[in-house]
Order: structure tokens, then C-alpha cells, then sequence
């Protein structure tokens, strides 16, 4: 846990290392993150290979970011929800579903993206 008192670059630097902590937790427990980051390395030539311009490039590639970022998100919100208890609440349930209705759109949004640009 961070020391409140902690500022400027202590700080960041902390940050920085929670932020790998998360990565590994993420990618430790979560298939679904493991799937996208393998998306992501697939994906990322493609997408400087056929976009015909930067924003297409980034567009293309920020798509999937964009998927990864959310499946971060749903995954704080799932192992939140866990270490609250495991029987099954009305909340909990609501809880984990709307996280993994934001992937799903994410994930639409990617694809729409990918058509979009690569048929036209």
C-alpha cells in the first residue's frame, strides 16, 4: 500500500510499479487479457501494414488497446467483487455483468473499426 505523504517523482515511480504489479496480476489470472495481448501482438503489424495513413494506423491499433484497457477494468471489478464474499448477491452478479458488457462493446467497437477501415 502507498504511503499518502509519498509525492513527485517517489511517486511516479511508485505508480509505476504498481502499474507492473498490475500487468502481472492481470496477465497471471485472467485468460481473457493473456487472449488480447496475443491479439494485440498480431494485430499491431497488420495494422501498420495496411493502414494508409497514421490516423488509420492509430485507429487500428488503439481499437485493441482500447479492449485490453476496459478488460483491465472488468478485471479490478471482478477481483473487487470477490474479495467482498463469494455467495451469490443481486449486486455482485450486476456488478460482473456490466464489466463484461463494456468488453463486449470494446471488442465490437474493434471489429467495427478493422471492417471500417479495411473494406472500404
Amino acid at each position: 500500500m502507498a504511503n499518502q505523504n509519498t509525492k513527485g517523482l517517489k511517486r511516479l515511480i511508485n505508480a509505476c510499479f504498481f502499474s507492473v504489479s498490475g500487468f502481472k496480476a492481470t496477465w497471471r489470472h485472467e485468460e481473457a487479457f493473456r487472449q488480447e495481448v496475443m491479439v494485440f501482438l498480431c494485430t499491431t503489424p497488420l495494422a501498420l501494414w495496411m493502414g494508409q495513413s497514421p490516423v488509420e494506423k492509430i485507429l487500428l491499433i488503439g481499437s485493441v488497446v482500447l479492449v485490453m484497457l476496459v478488460e483491465l477494468l472488468n478485471s479490478a471489478v471482478e477481483a473487487v467483487v470477490d474479495r467482498v464474499g463469494y455467495e451469490q448477491h443481486e449486486l455482485s452478479g450486476r456488478a460482473k455483468d456490466i464489466g463484461s458488457a463494456a468488453v463486449t462493446m470494446a471488442l465490437v467497437w474493434a471489429v467495427c473499426t478493422w471492417l471500417l477501415i479495411l473494406i472500404r
